[in-house]
């Protein structure tokens, strides 16, 4: 793994059959305890890490709210520079500080309605965001710690390119099975076990029903 100066860790919470949402998008699995301990752990990173796919899902905040401490900075993957200016992100990035990740793809009239957002613009990648080339750019802005909240498409982009440290799961007391449902991760995946990253486990929380289960990479 190239050394970006920096601790990347892969959140999220799915279901004991690894699904992060139903078929239809459903993906409140948390729990009360989970959703403190996960704005804790927001409370104590730099910034935090989105795709477009989540952003349209869910339309997120990605800012702490059930615990004391500071928003993070949040990074939203938007190869084309499409994101809405009526989502919650870009309507509070005047307070929160806010990057749109885009690649060179990304349409003049794109580009020119995010330059009139109060959000900064990084280009990186051809036609799509190069993820090395981005963790580069944003170590020189002294982010030294990203929490990666990403669907199934940004965590195979993270864990196919070897960049992070450390995953931690939340696994959740459903069964959701279809074929459409979104995995922990897509993508192609791997073709061999060999493959995989090499992960070890470092802990495994109890929260009533649910369990945190916490990897890091070896």
């Amino acid at each position: 793994m190239e050394k970006f100066n920096m601790h990347i860790i892969l959140s999220a919470a799915i279901s004991i059959d690894g699904k992060i949402s139903t078929r239809s998008n459903d993906s409140k699995f948390s729990s009360k305890e989970d959703i403190i301990r996960l704005h804790k752990l927001r409370s104590k990173v730099d910034a935090i890490l989105i795709g477009k796919n989540t952003l349209l899902r869910d339309d997120p905040l990605l800012t702490v709210r059930h615990t004391k401490g500071k928003n993070p900075i949040r990074i939203i993957l938007d190869s084309k520079g499409t994101i809405s200016k009526n989502s919650k992100i870009i309507k509070t990035s005047d307070k929160i500080p806010t990057i749109i990740a885009v690649s060179k793809k990304i349409s003049k009239a794109n580009l020119s309605k995010l330059k009139k957002l109060p959000v900064e613009i990084i280009i990186s990648g051809e036609n799509s965001v190069n993820l090395k080339l981005l963790m580069k750019k944003l170590a020189t802005k002294k982010i030294k710690t990203i929490l990666v909240e990403g669907g199934g498409t940004v965590n195979w982009e993270f864990i196919k390119n070897n960049i992070f440290d450390e995953l931690i799961i939340t696994l959740s007391p459903y069964l959701i099975g279809g074929n459409d449902a979104i995995s922990l991760v897509e993508g192609k995946g791997f073709a061999k076990i060999v493959n995989s990253p090499n992960l070890k486990l470092k802990s495994v929380k109890r929260l009533k029903n649910h369990l945190v289960i916490n990897y890091i990479k070896v």
